[in-house]
């Protein structure tokens, strides 16, 4: 799934949709990739058109939001907690989950200040502001 071309990381998330649909064992990232799918029941058709969705462009100005983009968002959060990177995310986590109803939401919250750091890095031409990413979880868990 790491990689910067769109086609061959949406690939990765096809293949892992069709192997957990025929039953077939699931390989490294594809089991996390299908667990966040089955959160995701809106995106089961998309994982299920492979021909049509590979190089389909989601235009936000239009209401669309790219669901690569957002399970991306749920895995990468994943990820971070598995290894606590940024240091102290865990924390963040465990603060928003005194907050929220489950951890699905606290992820989307998560999401927003995840969301805010990628913007700012791209259009800033600047490495993601891990600090700023903290400072901004510490503030959904305050409040």
């Amino acid at each position: 799934m790491y990689g910067t071309d769109r086609a061959e990381i949406r690939e990765v998330f096809f293949r892992a949709w069709r192997r957990h649909r025929e039953r077939q064992p699931l390989e490294g990232i594809e089991k996390l990739i299908v667990e966040v799918a089955l959160q995701h029941p809106e995106y089961h058709a998309v994982l299920e058109a492979p021909d049509s969705q590979t190089d389909r462009d989601y235009a936000p100005v239009f209401g669309e939001s790219n669901p690569f983009v957002h399970m991306g968002m749920h895995i990468a959060i994943a990820e971070q907690l598995t290894i606590d990177q940024p240091p102290g995310v865990r924390e963040h986590y465990r603060q928003l989950q005194r907050r929220l109803p489950h951890a699905h939401a606290v992820e989307h919250a998560m999401m927003d200040c995840l969301n805010e750091m990628l913007w700012r890095a791209t259009r800033e031409h600047r490495a993601p502001d891990q600090t700023a990413y903290l400072d901004c979880l510490k503030r959904l868990g305050e409040t």
